[in-house]
């Protein structure tokens, strides 16, 4: 029993850090996550919580407020400085059009914020060198990289583990020494619609990749309310849906 009581006590010492990436302005999706995971202690964002969803200004300023480790990914570049997102070809009608909408409900000091965000971010946590992007290890914003490419752009980098987003799709894979993390969309999965997908890794080195539902039809609900024109609306939508 006191072993039993003294493992308890341990694994409750341990620091959780939440790692999130590609919200995309999803909130019911953000709010699942953070449901499924209230006793975090820390969380780490891989960059874009703009585009594609209908509440961006409550994601982006839930990110503002609550991510101490974070990195802008190439909407919110796109957003914050007007420029090309590069997005792939089949989400590009989408993601003008959302971009246009969210330019009219984010507030100057919102797209600073977004100007703000490194392309690149190192940190330690529980004494793990970490180093964070949005695309590539070395910082790119656009590239789409296979999971079994990342080995190939790991030169230079001295960290135990790096984190990237961008993708939307959720792995792990180790190349030597370092480990290589990509926790999946928050709020536009791309492998496997009607989830939310994140990772944990707590202060142990211990990672944990996981995913949990969430409520699609406010989401779509949102969207059909918006000013989004029906063609955009209906290509979001059969995305989201399982």
């Amino acid at each position: 029993m006191t072993e039993k009581i003294r493992r308890r006590s341990v694994l409750k010492s341990l620091m959780k850090l939440l790692i999130l990436s590609d919200i995309h302005g999803n909130l019911p999706a953000l709010e699942a996550v953070l449901g499924a995971e209230p006793d975090f202690d820390a969380v780490a964002f891989c960059g874009d919580v703009v585009d594609y969803g209908p509440r961006p200004v409550e994601c982006l300023r839930w990110v503002a407020e609550h991510a101490r480790f974070r990195v802008r990914g190439n909407h919110d570049n796109a957003l914050g400085f007007d420029a090309d997102c590069r997005c792939m070809g089949s989400f590009r009608a989408a993601s003008l059009a959302t971009r246009a909408w969210h330019r009219t409900l984010l507030t100057d000091d919102d797209r600073a914020f977004l100007r703000g965000l490194p392309a690149l971010h190192s940190f330690a946590w529980g004494g793990l060198p970490i180093r964070m992007a949005h695309a590539t290890p070395q910082g790119d914003l656009y590239e789409y990289l296979a999971m079994d490419d990342w080995g190939s752009r790991l030169d230079g980098v001295t960290e135990d583990t790096v984190l990237l987003g961008h993708t939307h799709i959720q792995g792990v894979r180790r190349f030597g020494t370092v480990r290589v993390v990509n926790p999946g969309s928050v709020g536009l999965a791309r492998d496997g619609g009607g989830v939310a997908c994140y990772a944990v890794l707590d202060d142990s080195g211990e990672l944990t990749l996981k995913r949990t539902p969430y409520d699609v039809q406010r989401t779509v609900a949102d969207l059909r309310a918006s000013p989004l024109p029906a063609d955009v609306v209906e290509s979001l939508e059969s995305r989201l849906r399982p």
